[in-house]
């Protein structure tokens, strides 16, 4: 079965075993500065912004279980009405930021990080999940406050140092014996990428090893990644043992397709 829903809409798997809600964040564009510039379909031309300019969706998911409210990456970290854009959004769909359990993070760049922490008024950092377990590769965190900006922003994600909330990572392992983490250093050095098995289900997450559908369908070594072909590789693999498998796919950067299944 096919699943190809607009961005603001959840899928329930089986039953109710499970349910995926992508959390759009907006569609940008982002081209060697490494800035993120919202584009709006309707007005906005690809092809008046600067040369090799990407488009992409940023779009966090959370995914219910029946024992758990799990948020894969934290997207951008905007706020819109003094509130975190990705607390607004749980929100939206009937779910209470302090409710979220786990909170896996494939790397820590700020497309995919911003949302970890929350600042107040007085410019003081916390975690923005306060109930939540992190799942973090430590050394990708020690890459990311070595390297800093304009990649990583290390006053957002400084928080997660000695905190007692984040489970640190080394390597390949499983989480609860339901969720599966791999090391690729596609990407970035330190990427990794999920399984998480929900009843018969198997939802993958390749973060920006596998962003988007197309690249799945195509054979190309993209010049923004750490190791090019090695992503290029791993998604052919992923794609075969997902039509083979029946897998959920999930993509974090896709415009119109983030889920997808066979």
């Amino acid at each position: 079965m096919n699943i190809h829903k607009a961005h603001d809409e959840s899928i329930v798997l089986g039953d109710g075993v499970c349910t995926i809600i992508p959390l759009s964040e907006g569609t940008f564009t982002i081209d060697k500065t490494k800035i993120f510039v919202p584009f709006n379909h309707e007005s906005d031309d690809l092809y008046q912004r600067p040369i090799g300019s990407l488009l992409v969706e940023v779009q966090p998911f959370c995914i219910k279980t029946a024992t758990d409210i799990l948020l894969i990456d934290t997207g951008l970290g905007f706020s819109q009405h003094n509130q975190l854009q990705l607390h607004l959004n749980l929100r939206r769909n009937g779910i209470d930021p302090e409710k979220v359990t786990k909170v896996l993070m494939s790397h820590l760049h700020k497309d995919h990080a911003g949302g970890v922490s929350k600042r107040d008024n007085i410019g003081n950092y916390s975690l923005a999940f306060p109930n939540a377990t992190y799942y973090v590769q430590k050394k990708e965190f020690a890459f990311a406050m070595e390297t800093g900006f304009p990649s990583f922003m290390s006053e957002e994600i400084g928080v997660l140092e000695n905190n007692p909330q984040v489970h640190w990572l080394d390597g390949d392992g499983v989480i609860d014996g339901f969720i599966k983490h791999e090391t690729t250093a596609g990407h970035s050095p330190f990427h990794q990428v999920f399984w998480i098995t929900v009843g018969d289900f198997t939802l993958f997450f390749g973060a920006d090893d596998a962003p988007q559908l197309q690249q799945m369908k195509s054979k190309f070594v993209a010049k923004y990644d750490f190791d090019g072909k090695k992503c290029m590789e791993l998604r052919q693999q992923w794609w075969q043992e997902g039509q083979e498998n029946k897998w959920v796919f999930l993509f974090y950067h896709d415009i119109k397709t983030p889920i997808y299944s066979f």
